[in-house]
C-alpha cells in the first residue's frame, strides 16, 4: 500500500483501476481542496524545477486555474487580471533581471 494524501485530477481513480489497483479517494469541500491546492502548487513547482518539463507549466496552470475558481475568479477573468497587469507592470518578455536600486 502506497499513502499519497494529495489532490489529484479528476480521471485517477478511473485510470487506476484500469491498472487493475484499488484506491481510496474521499472527496473534500472546497475549503479544504484549496488548502491542499496550495500545497499541490509548491509540488508542482518543484517538479517544473527539478525537470524542466514544459508537461509540468500545464500541470501548474491546471493547478492555477482550480485554485482561482475556488476563490471565485474563472479562469477568464483571471487572464483578463493577468493581461491589465501586463499592461500597466509589463510581462517578462525583455529578460530584465533588477540587480539594485538607489
Amino acid at each position: 500500500m502506497v499513502i499519497y494524501n494529495k489532490p489529484i485530477r479528476d480521471k485517477i481513480p478511473e485510470i487506476i483501476k484500469e491498472s487493475g489497483k484499488n484506491c481510496n479517494v474521499k472527496k473534500l469541500d472546497d475549503l479544504e481542496f484549496l488548502v491542499e491546492l496550495e500545497k499541490k502548487l509548491i509540488e508542482e513547482l518543484t517538479e517544473y524545477q527539478e525537470s524542466k518539463d514544459v508537461e509540468e507549466l500545464a500541470d501548474i496552470l491546471e493547478v492555477v486555474y482550480r485554485i482561482s475558481e475556488l476563490k471565485g475568479i474563472t479562469s477568464d477573468e483571471l487572464d483578463r487580471i493577468k493581461n491589465e497587469k501586463a499592461k500597466k507592470r509589463g510581462k517578462f518578455a525583455d529578460n530584465l533581471f533588477l540587480v539594485d536600486t538607489d
